[in-house]
């Protein structure tokens, strides 16, 4: 089970931390991430981190988004500064049981609004 929580309404240029708490059969994954998705389209991988810490970005988010972990609380963030317009969209995170592949677990989402 993952739990998505920070989301909300924020000007351009202002920022938000998403957090990501994994409980249950979600709560040792190898790799988690984020994602983002708005209305029509698909959902877009923005950021992940594996279990030894290593992270990657989209190309739109490097510098302005940071993933980390916080393993004691089972609990990953995704702090995001500098936002734009375009970064508006349903924000979900994910858990992956393997190095590779698909995701195993999704959340239920968390709306992040920058109004333009």
């Amino acid at each position: 089970h993952l739990s998505e929580s920070g989301g909300g309404l924020v000007q351009a240029g202002g920022s938000l931390r998403l957090s990501c708490e994994a409980s249950g059969r979600a709560d040792r994954p190898y790799r988690m991430a984020w994602f983002r998705q708005v209305p029509g389209k698909e959902r877009t991988f923005l950021a992940s981190i594996r279990a030894g810490g290593f992270t990657e970005y989209q190309d739109s988010v490097r510098g302005r988004f940071t993933m980390s972990r916080d393993r004691g609380k089972n609990t990953v963030y995704l702090q995001m500064n500098s936002l734009k317009p375009d970064d508006t969209g349903v924000y979900y995170c994910a858990a992956a049981e393997s190095a590779i592949g698909g995701y195993d677990y999704w959340g239920q989402g968390t709306q992040v609004t920058v109004p333009s």
